[in-house]
């Protein structure tokens, strides 16, 4: 009966649910037919934070921008699965010096009030950071991952130099993807442009502002775009906060088009209802890793680090934390299979991950002179018991889960290691101060490897107890220094490839850090409106969501549908 009882009021309140979504959109202005070839609208929540609905902004820089994604356009767009540089405002770019970068912008961009679109307003966008740092979104001019920048100059209309004060190589995917270009007609009279409310929202984006009513925000299609062949979208729908149990209900019951939060389990809670229409891509966008400090007594012994590597169920965490959708992560710290081309010819095919296997833990922890004691728990040369902690973020349910099967893990080798979960400001505290055993991190799994991937192996990475910087793990070793100091400032593309083996070397061999399982790029959405999305049969980063705005075609496009995998 008490079951049955939970059962019908599970029911009730999904009814309820469904019916307060379909109520939020009676009154709705209905989006204009779709022309023949066209979108006529894609739904989605807004990008503004819920607390400042209501105050309209159009500044990407402010904290409280009404819409971050469809209107200012960055130079490039990095794509995370190859690594190749889309051309966007931007057609290419070279450094000639390691201290010298060169883009060369497009032709025939103008701005949405019809100014034409130059050097001048990237020369504004990034000079204006010297002035204003809250500007600086790309570190232009700090000395964080290259040397500051000294000059930012027009060489043409649309040719720009920037000459900085040593090399600089990796800043090039700031440069490029992270910010976004300002008009200089309008934001150069404003003084500091974080500060500047912009109500216009004058841009070079696929999309214009048409109408917000503090709460919906209604973006229409810029027929005067560059890529403007390419949009089939007629309207962008902006509404609404969902935490995952609304986004869900949302989305099935189809009023939104496309959701990005985290929704644990969506085979179960939103494609099993609708199969044909209802589908998400769940690509890697980083490594989930165990960072083990490797400053502190055993736990500085890469023979240790390895031997608790093998000892780990990383198919049991990634159905513990994400219902099996996320695969077990490469020790190689890149992306698979989708930066497969770039693993070293030695690190290739099973080679680049590590199973589970207890047996061959045992085997190297024995090895090691980690003797099991009387009481099978492992002990060090002093004879004391191995036993560390694992600090772990409160309410983070996901990391909970992994470190729980770590724990369990650990036991069956004789490794003591005791789960504490604490406040994740606190997490971030223990680790800029270097005062604990091990904790849960992400490694990036971008294109910029010296920084992505070197950067956590460099010590001046490593905390010094104010900033929370890359080197999560603590891990020393001046001639790794060296050589990531080199990958970082060359421009040899032959030489970065060796160093990023080497690199990739002391991961699969030292383990710093122990790789669990991937960490997704959330992307679910609907198909009986659009199609063409990224799937597993097309698939390609949405880190940009930018991307859509030129892959989506109406449904029944015969070159979408081919593409994409999708009926």
């Amino acid at each position: 009966m008490r079951k049955r009882t939970r059962v019908a009021a599970s029911a009730a309140l999904v009814s309820a649910l469904l019916a307060t979504s379909a109520c939020a959109n009676i009154g709705l202005e209905p989006a204009p037919p779709a022309a023949e070839g066209m979108i006529a609208e894609i739904r989605m929540p807004s990008e503004a934070s819920g607390s400042v609905q209501g105050i309209l902004n159009y500044n990407w820089l402010s904290p409280n921008a009404t819409v971050q994604t469809w209107l200012f356009e960055p130079l490039m767009i990095r794509d995370r699965f190859t690594c190749e540089a889309i051309p966007w405002l931007a057609t290419s770019y070279e450094w000639p010096t390691p201290d010298r970068m060169v883009l060369t912008l497009r032709e025939g961009v103008q701005w949405s009030d019809g100014e034409p679109f130059t050097a001048d307003d990237v020369v504004y966008t990034f000079m204006v950071g010297k002035e204003f740092p809250a500007a600086d979104r790309a570190g232009l001019w700090g000395e964080y991952f290259g040397a500051p920048a000294e000059s930012v100059t027009a060489l043409d209309d649309h040719t720009v130099e920037i000459q900085f004060a040593g090399a600089a190589v990796p800043k090039t995917d700031g440069i490029l993807s992270t910010m976004k270009i300002l008009p200089e007609h309008i934001y150069a009279e404003q003084g500091d442009p974080t500060l500047f409310v912009d109500t216009v929202g004058v841009a070079t984006g696929p999309f214009v502002p048409k109408d917000y009513n503090g709460r919906r925000l209604v973006l229409e299609r810029n027929p005067d775009y560059w890529n403007a062949d390419e949009v089939k979208i007629q309207q962008l729908s902006m509404e609404g906060q969902y935490d995952a149990n609304s986004g869900a209900l949302k989305l099935r019951g189809g009023a939104l088009d496309l959701y990005r939060g985290d929704i644990p389990n969506p085979n179960r809670s939103v494609v099993a209802p609708d199969p044909e229409d209802a589908h998400f891509f769940y690509p890697p966008d980083a490594t989930t890793v165990l960072a083990i400090n490797n400053e502190r007594p055993v736990l500085n012994d890469p023979k240790f680090r390895e031997g608790l590597a093998y000892a780990i169920d990383r198919q049991a965490i990634t159905e513990r934390a994400t219902f099996g959708i996320m695969e077990p992560a490469s020790q190689t710290m890149l992306l698979l299979p989708f930066q497969e081309q770039d693993i070293p010819e030695k690190w290739q095919g099973d080679k680049a991950y590590i199973p589970y296997d207890p047996d061959k833990a045992n085997e190297l922890l024995d090895a090691a002179g980690y003797e099991r004691g009387a009481d099978g728990w492992r002990v060090d040369e002093q004879g004391e018991p191995l036993s560390f902690v694992f600090s772990v973020q409160a309410g983070w349910m996901d990391i909970i889960a992994m470190a729980d099967v770590i724990v369990r893990n650990a036991k069956d080798v004789g490794v003591q290691i005791k789960m504490i979960t604490t406040d994740p400001n606190a997490v971030d505290g223990m680790q800029r101060s270097g005062d604990f055993d091990m904790v849960v991190d992400f490694v990036g799994g971008g294109c910029q490897r010296s920084r992505d991937l070197g950067a956590r192996l460099q010590s001046s990475q490593i905390s010094k107890d104010k900033e929370l910087l890359l080197n999560r793990a603590r891990y020393s070793d001046p001639e790794m220094d060296a050589l990531i100091d080199e990958w970082a400032n060359t421009t040899d593309a032959a030489r970065a490839k060796e160093i990023e083996g080497e690199v990739i070397d002391v991961f699969m061999t030292e383990f710093p850090y122990i790789a669990l399982q991937y960490a997704p790029n959330r992307l679910i959405y609907r198909t009986e409106n659009a199609v063409g999305w990224p799937s597993e049969e097309n698939p390609y980063p949405v880190d940009q969501l930018i991307r859509i705005a030129t892959e989506l075609r109406p449904p029944g496009d015969a070159a979408a549908s081919d593409s994409s995998g999708e009926d």
